[in-house]
């Protein structure tokens, strides 16, 4: 055969072929709860805010367990421990958008802002926080930082009321977020601060477009982002509660990741050629809160009664479908300083209703279960969950209503220690055990609502503020493991799973991992065209 010459077609040359935009839709569970991040708790709104759209002044590198830098080029401390001084990054821009175009870059007045809103009671935007400041009050920062100083423009010193090892490690943590002073300067003046919350503006690798409740949230890439532009021109938050729903959307392509899968998409995924499974051992614990300030729960013979009533074996089977290990306490396995001697509660419903007749209880009492609606990685499904709760509460005779709680909803109202018994789930963010223990079991986290079990003890918090005062690790993990054995002895939690962290992605994305905290990270994400 032969073919017919083709007259040659000359195209003028005007330069490089214009960039073909590029799309990254994440497939996410749930809608944040706002995007001013100091305000919130949740990792849903840690993911949608300060992973994509803020930095802070250092990063954890879970890879090599080791704190790295971000805004801050380079720290020293003083050796007495009290003395932090960074330098920050130079040309750092702000997000220009449609509602705010910045007049500079940032600055050591920047950082001041962010940190002296939540611990100044006198700043006016401290007392404007409709939801307050959870980690800074549960991590107890207006006693730790005594002071902050602009030295110059492009440094920043913090000097604190005593020595913490925990301060580097925590200033990595979503809530550490820098804002810009000069947009809350003019929200201010403009009399809109609730717009901090609604129109964010960050030094992030992603720029805030748009968000739709339950639907979706829009961004695009930071040109002028000073780690790079990301791979990727826009980014798309898929809200999708429904995990079969965010498979399905994966599979036709309208969605190139898919968080949170069920144990049984994971297997379906690995089986099918156009995707992939990214995992990683998840630095987390599920867990069943328990209010001890609710009679007839502030017994701890009911706690533990609860805790021995409970077939963890089943539910583990039946909802992680044994993708998970069995948790005895708050930390995962893999944490520095865990009590490997502390078995845990066996299943024993015959000793559970024992221990409820030593606390008067002999013909059981009745509570609530509240659970989310939609699963996540810490709950692949609750509805599930709840169910098997309930029958095993109502072996020994606790009688248990499920009360399925929007999650907005649901942290709001259980910061306020509304609930009896709570499904939620805690991650850590920076690889230190004290980001398990301050947070959830110090007096202060009660007053913050980080604080599930709503227990206040001075022993057990005598024991979380002296694993933070030295920097010895031996030191510290003897505190610790008395902690531990504590908690475990009171029953404040019922410890359920320390989960694997999957993730769903297409095959011609590169350079998306799993983080072991559940943090997202976008910024180096390719989408092959």
């Amino acid at each position: 055969m032969r073919f017919a010459a083709l007259p040659l077609l000359l195209v003028p040359f005007f330069g490089p072929l214009a960039h073909a935009a590029t799309s990254l839709s994440v497939c996410t569970e749930a809608s944040p709860e706002g995007f001013d991040v100091v305000q919130y708790n949740s990792l849903t709104t840690t993911n949608a805010s300060a992973d994509v759209l803020m930095n802070r002044l250092v990063d954890f590198d879970a890879a090599s367990g080791k704190l790295v830098p971000s805004l801050a080029d380079s720290w020293t401390v003083s050796d007495d421990g009290l003395t932090y001084d960074f330098k920050l990054h130079p040309g750092v821009k702000f997000h220009r958008t449609d509602y705010f175009k910045p007049t500079r870059d940032l600055s050591a007045a920047d950082v001041r802002f962010s940190f002296e809103r939540m611990l100044d009671p006198a700043n006016p935007w401290h007392r404007i926080a409709q939801s307050g400041f959870p980690h800074a009050q549960s991590l107890q920062l207006p006693a730790l930082i005594k002071r902050i100083e602009a030295t110059d423009p492009l440094t920043v010193r913090f000097t604190l009321d005593h020595p913490d090892s925990t301060f580097l490690a925590t200033l990595s943590m979503g809530f550490a977020s820098i804002y810009s002073a000069e947009y809350a300067d003019k929200l201010m003046a403009a009399n809109t601060p609730e717009k901090l919350n609604s129109q964010p503006i960050g030094t992030g690798p992603f720029v805030f477009g748009r968000f739709q409740k339950d639907a979706v949230i829009r961004y695009s890439a930071n040109p002028d982002y000073f780690a790079g532009k990301p791979a990727v021109d826009t980014l798309v938050f898929a809200i999708t509660p429904d995990a079969n729903v965010r498979l399905q959307k994966l599979r036709r392509n309208e969605c190139q990741v898919a968080l949170s899968p069920k144990p049984l998409d994971v297997d379906s995924a690995s089986r099918d050629p156009a995707l992939k499974v990214e995992k990683t051992a998840a630095f987390m614990t599920a867990f069943l809160a328990i209010n001890s300030q609710h009679p007839p729960l502030d017994k701890p013979e009911v706690r533990q009664a609860i805790n021995l009533a409970f077939d963890k074996t089943s539910y583990l089977k039946a909802v992680f479908e044994d993708t998970a290990e069995a948790a005895n306490g708050p930390y995962p396995p893999n944490t520095w300083s865990y009590a490997r001697e502390l078995p845990g509660y066996a299943h024993d419903p015959e000793k559970a209703k024992a221990l409820l007749a030593k606390a008067g209880l002999k013909n059981g009492f009745q509570t609530t279960i509240w659970t989310r609606p939609s699963g996540s990685l810490l709950n692949p499904n609750p509805s599930l969950g709840a169910q098997l709760l309930q029958a095993d509460l109502a072996e020994v005779g606790i009688q248990a209503e499920i009360r399925v709680i929007e999650w907005g909803e649901l942290i709001r109202r259980a910061k306020a220690g509304e609930h009896d018994l709570l499904f939620m789930g805690w991650a850590g963010d920076n690889g230190d055990p004290d980001n398990f223990l301050t947070p959830q079991f110090s007096c202060a986290a009660v007053k913050s609502g980080t604080n599930f079990a709503r227990y206040c003890d001075a022993n057990l918090d005598k024991l979380i503020s002296a694993g933070k005062t030295t920097s010895e690790q031996g030191v510290r993990s003897k505190l610790y493991q008395q902690a531990q054995a504590q908690i475990q002895q009171q029953a404040l939690w019922l410890p359920l799973a320390h989960p694997t962290a999957f993730a769903l992605v297409r095959k011609d994305v590169h350079g998306y991992q799993v983080s072991p905290f559940g943090r997202q990270d976008f910024a180096k994400v390719s989408v092959k065209p």
